[in-house]
């Protein structure tokens, strides 16, 4: 339906001060601290992760050598979105308002829009990644959790399982990422042999914004007494700092990204593109906004979170 001149009725009257509403800031991108973005000329993009070969065995004198096979753990698809809105002017409306170019004020609104939907579906990806509705290649959740609570862990070809969640929800604080580290450290591939895996950014809510500044930027301990070194920050345990979402839904969940390469993923299939008409039959002046994109995952040892405590 279009914007017709009864939904604008001040703006056809002289003596308005000032139109307002539509020039807040919005945020930034912030999807690009958290997925890596590529570009993708099919309808979906899938990606293959591989098994390698497990330790050497020692051969006997005399013996034949052993041979190891290799194979195909799980695949990861990309389903890409339309998205698309668009506003619709009436002739009147447009030869009547008295003010500010209709068409470049909504404009930055469908602007707006779109930008907001997008950083919504990127944060959806973390904030769907503790729920069993939404599971990835391997068959388990993000950070493997079953329904509310239970854990399922994210299984390997060889046996065994990798966790990217604490085996008890933490909040963020000393501990929790001192456990988070070690935990992260102790991964393994598709075969059993350990990884050097490390977390580089914490990704986090603005509620704690605050709480890490202080264990990551403090030079002596946080929230003690003891004059002992801030061990977080002399062992550079997040050389990227951290990053807020304000997209982010739950004000307790902290997550961190991990050297693991192949994470978190946005594919670009068609880039924002706009345009405009004018509809011959009712004059009505037409404006559009689209594009086309999916986020999700393939490596989820890309990435580590604890839905706090």
């Amino acid at each position: 339906m279009a914007i017709s001149r009864a939904q604008m009725l001040k703006e056809l009257i002289p003596g308005l001060n000032a139109l307002f509403g539509l020039e807040y800031k919005r945020y930034t991108e912030e999807h690009k601290q958290i997925f890596e973005t590529e570009s993708s000329d099919r309808s979906f993009e899938e990606e293959t992760k591989l098994s390698g070969f497990g330790a050497a065995p020692v051969k006997s004198e005399g013996a034949a050598m052993a041979y190891d096979t290799a194979q195909e753990a799980f695949t990861s698809r990309y389903s890409h979105e339309t998205v698309v809105m668009g506003f619709a002017l009436t002739e009147e409306a447009v030869e009547d308002n008295l003010y500010a170019s209709l068409s470049n004020r909504y404009t930055k609104a469908l602007a707006r829009g779109m930008a907001h939907t997008k950083q919504v579906k990127a944060a959806a990806i973390l904030n769907n990644g503790f729920n069993g509705a939404f599971l990835g290649g391997d068959g388990v959740s993000l950070f493997g959790v079953n329904g509310a609570s239970s854990l399922v862990n994210h299984p390997l070809v060889g046996g065994g399982t990798n966790a990217n969640t604490p085996t008890v929800a933490a909040d963020l604080n000393e501990t929790s990422m001192e456990n988070m580290f070690i935990q992260i450290g102790a991964w393994t591939d598709e075969r059993g042999l350990l990884m050097s895996a490390r977390p580089k950014k914490l990704i986090l809510p603005p509620s704690l914004q605050f709480v890490a500044s202080r264990l990551l930027k403090t030079t002596l301990r946080p929230g003690t007494a003891d004059n002992d070194i801030n061990a977080l920050r002399e062992e550079g345990v997040m050389p990227g700092g951290y990053a807020i979402n304000h997209y982010l839904t739950d004000p307790d969940a902290w997550f961190a990204l991990t050297d693991i390469p192949n994470g978190l993923k946005h594919f670009v299939r068609v880039g924002m593109k706009t345009g405009s008409d004018t509809d011959f039959d009712t004059g009505n002046m037409r404006y559009k906004a689209r594009e086309r994109y999916s986020f999700g995952w393939s490596d989820p040892l890309g990435i580590w979170g604890s839905p706090g405590a």
